[in-house]
């Protein structure tokens, strides 16, 4: 059950096929076939082995999004290696961490990565180092020597489904980082899901910023163009790079996170452009709200326009096209209802459980488990099981507070608050730690966010949260707010009995997508403000 056979099967059966359009739109732009891409990875698999790596061994890579990172990936893959990932941006402290908790066998990373090992130990301590490429060269285009040196692996290595593929670490900002571990028959059954949830169609364009749905891509034999923009900064990319790629690729279609998207609609607006290519776009990694999609739908009025909620452990959860959305969805937003989500993946089992967020949940049997979810328009937090959710972290950090078991079911906790309405679609109402609960009752994030966002256009981003005993809203706004705008959220929220309403230049997001807000960094920004 070996991913490399899915590749290899596209590359038997696509051989010209592009697989990938690498810097699309420059100088640099590389058209890489499948069986170019499949050719390559048994060369560097060959050389890998050749080098003393072997099955089970963890090989970290750091390597931005490109031809080049889809090449070893699936020569680890091929080689029975466990591809191992981390942010080099949550810090030295980080890669330390990262490093003592795996050990890893093989270092590939271009010369900028490489420099990281002036600063970090663990680095340095790595067995096998590899330089990839150099200054300018794209790896198909100008491979180094080593990954030449041995010959191909031809035969791919036959993985378990338990068997260990790749390993992400979260930053560990709020404590030890986490090694979520995917296996074969995890990225296989994750596979079968989004091509049917995605309606992944062999031979289409789609423009990807997100890695798992590029590899998605490339197992259902799409062809994948990646812009040639920083995607670790999705917030500040290049729009008319962007939109320049789409065009000149021929995209039909998009999966891309709502901040990477909303800079090409601002783009487009200012522009006055339309993308009129597109037949599909998805977008999730963040909360996306119905405003953002209506945007996307002015700029890309042939496609289908889909919100997608997810998780790394479970991804995707459920799914909703803007479309779909009524008038009366629309309002209960409005009235404080949360965030529609859509319809839960039919391979996915969803239930709400009531609420113990903070507390370990003992194993139950079934009775037990019903008697502990929560009936239908009942909040709590959502809790997921199936092929496709994560089994567990590496070292089992972090299984206790995420997992539980119902019988021989083992569910994971998404740490997310919602509720299942009377036609079984999913309403999310933000992070269960975020959720404010006084002498006043419960109030949740998404039910005062979605409510201020709907009907205030210059209002960018909302934030709830509880500081000291108050119940304070954060607003970013743009220049053109109007004066009375507190007043008129104030008057919008009144049944939430907000104490304090601040409105700042910028409301901290995380990194990683440039939307989920940062709740840590948001406390100190008030703490700062005063009251």
């Amino acid at each position: 059950m070996n991913l490399a056979a899915l590749l290899q099967k596209q590359a038997d059966t696509r051989r010209s096929g592009v697989a990938i359009i690498d810097r699309c739109g420059t100088k640099l732009e590389r058209y890489v076939s499948y069986a170019d891409l499949a050719a390559e990875s048994s060369r560097v698999a060959g050389s890998l082995q050749s080098l003393g790596v072997t099955p089970g061994d963890h090989v970290l890579i750091l390597v931005g999004m490109s031809a080049e990172l889809y090449t070893l990936l699936n020569a680890v893959f091929r080689l029975g290696a466990v591809a191992m990932f981390l942010d080099p941006s949550a810090g030295r402290a980080h890669l330390e961490q990262c490093c003592r908790m795996v050990a890893p066998k093989a270092f590939i990373a271009g010369w900028k990565g490489h420099a990281l090992k002036l600063t970090c130990g663990a680095l340095r301590r790595i067995p096998l180092q590899i330089v990839t490429g150099g200054p300018g060269a794209g790896f198909l285009a100008h491979a180094t020597s080593w990954a030449r040196s041995a010959a191909p692996l031809e035969a791919i290595y036959d993985a378990a489904p338990d068997w260990p593929a790749l390993i992400t670490f979260t930053s560990g900002s709020t404590g030890r980082p986490k090694g979520a571990v995917r296996t074969h028959g995890f990225l296989y059954a994750q596979h079968q899901t989004l091509q049917a949830s995605l309606h992944l169609v062999p031979a289409e364009v789609d423009l990807a910023t997100l890695p798992i749905f590029a590899l998605a891509n490339l197992a259902s034999g799409l062809t994948t163009v990646i812009p040639p923009v920083d995607l670790r900064h999705v917030g500040q990319v290049d729009a008319a790079l962007v939109v320049h790629a789409l065009r000149r690729g021929g995209v039909m279609r998009t999966t891309a996170s709502p901040a990477f998207l909303e800079r090409v609609v601002d783009y487009c607006l200012r522009q006055r452009l339309t993308l009129e290519m597109l037949r599909r776009v998805y977008t999730g990694g963040a909360p996306v709200f119905p405003r953002t999609l209506a945007r996307i739908q002015q700029v890309c009025p042939n496609a289908l326009v889909t919100a997608v909620y997810g998780s790394t452990e479970a991804e995707p959860i459920a799914q909703i096209d803007y479309h779909a959305m009524t008038p009366r969805d629309l309002t209960s937003m409005v009235a404080g209802r949360g965030l529609l989500a859509g319809t839960p993946e039919p391979c996915l089992h969803v239930r709400i459980l009531g609420a113990r967020w903070g507390q370990p949940v003992a194993p139950l049997n079934a009775a037990e488990f019903a008697a502990a979810c929560q009936p239908t328009g009942e909040p709590g937090e959502i809790v997921v099981s199936g092929a496709h959710v994560l089994k567990g972290y590496l070292h089992g950090i972090g299984d206790e507070q995420t997992k539980f078991r119902v019988a021989d079911t083992l569910w994971h906790r998404t740490g997310d608050a919602g509720y299942l309405d009377e036609a079984g679609r999913l309403w999310l109402l933000g992070r269960c730690e975020a959720c404010i609960h006084d002498d006043r009752g419960t109030v949740y994030p998404f039910a005062v966010e979605a409510a201020v966002l709907q009907q205030n256009p210059a209002v960018r981003r909302a934030a709830l949260l509880a500081l000291e005993g108050q119940r304070w809203l954060a607003l970013e706004v743009t220049r053109e707010a109007p004066a009375d705008l507190v007043e008129q959220v104030r008057r919008q929220t009144a049944s939430m009995h907000l104490d304090a309403i601040g409105v700042f230049r910028r409301v901290p997001v995380d990194k990683r997508h440039n939307a989920k807000i940062d709740y840590p960094a948001l406390r100190r920004l008030l703490a700062g403000r005063g009251n």
